[in-house]
């Protein structure tokens, strides 16, 4: 998933004191000639608060061990994202499949205004102050990714100073 975006900054989870959110456990069931099988499948989102966060995946017959997967899955995925002053530094758009997220900065003070899923991926970042709205599919795997996709495409003035091969001053001023 991460290979689509030029200016990811992976991170290994060493080191780092990280906390993980449950954003939903589904129960799967396959049904074969000798009944039911029920499964589980739980999406995770671990973070340090202070721009470090990833998403995983487990999957498992008991709850317990999909959510265990998830976050070894989770500490896998792990990347840096730019924040500035508790938000973002400009307002993104993110899509995965049926799922559209729209992330706007917002005043100190005014708090996280988002949904479940999308709450639990902007607190794990350690976002404060953020505008959202989640649009189409409510699929919670859908929407913890389609806020990655905002997220990752979010870059800071320094980085587009060094992309450009310009000042940090003509990024402001033009």
């Amino acid at each position: 998933m991460l290979e689509n975006y030029t200016n990811v900054e992976r991170v290994k989870p060493s080191g780092i004191e990280l906390k993980d959110r449950l954003v939903g456990v589904q129960r799967v069931t396959k049904v074969t000639k000798g009944g039911r099988a029920f499964g589980f499948s739980a999406i995770v989102v671990v973070g340090d608060e202070k721009g470090v966060v990833g998403q995983g995946l487990g999957k498992s017959k008991e709850v317990a061990d999909a959510i265990a997967k998830a976050v070894e899955d989770a500490k896998k995925n792990l990347v840096r994202i730019p924040i500035k002053h508790a938000s973002i530094p400009h307002p993104q758009k993110g899509k995965y499949g049926g799922a559209r997220v729209n992330l706007l900065p917002a005043a100190p003070g005014t708090g996280v205004i988002a949904g479940g899923a999308v709450r639990a991926v902007l607190e794990s970042v350690g976002i404060h102050d953020v505008l959202s709205k989640s649009q189409g599919s409510s699929n919670p795997h859908n929407v913890v990714k389609a806020t990655f996709d905002a997220l990752l495409k979010l870059r800071n003035a320094h980085t587009v100073a060094k992309q450009r091969g310009i000042s940090l001053d003509k990024v402001f001023n033009g």
